[in-house]
């Protein structure tokens, strides 16, 4: 069950925040295996005074963080790192250096669902 969350500049139509929800979606099936219906995922749009980026990247840069489960191997991360962004890329036509990921791994002590703490007792 991974969390997304897509911090970008505001600006962009509702076609192109599906095409990129899809992306995103489409490369963790791919790579993680995750179940079809398992979608998750959240668009924060800044204004362009409040998203602080260098100067070289441009006003398509994005941060997306993924947070799932513990477990994943470090080949099944860099994979869904190189299929998003690449999905991305082909779609959208999002330069890769524009094209930030965050994986986050809380415990699953640290994770609540249907009001029960999911843990591995």
């Amino acid at each position: 069950m991974p969390l997304v969350k897509v911090n970008m500049i505001k600006g962009k139509d509702s076609a192109y925040k599906k095409t990129l929800l899809d992306c995103i979606h489409d490369g963790m099936v791919e790579s993680l295996d995750i179940e079809d219906w398992d979608r998750f995922q959240r668009i924060i749009e800044f204004e362009k005074i409040d998203f602080e980026k260098p100067s070289f990247k441009t006003d398509d840069f994005m941060i997306i963080e993924l947070t799932m489960f513990p477990g994943r191997t470090k080949e099944q991360k860099g994979k869904v790192i190189e299929k998003i962004t690449g999905k991305i890329n082909e779609k959208l036509s999002v330069a890769p250096e524009d094209v930030f990921i965050v994986i986050e791994e809380p415990p699953l002590d640290n994770w609540g669902m249907a009001g029960k703490q999911k843990s591995v007792d």
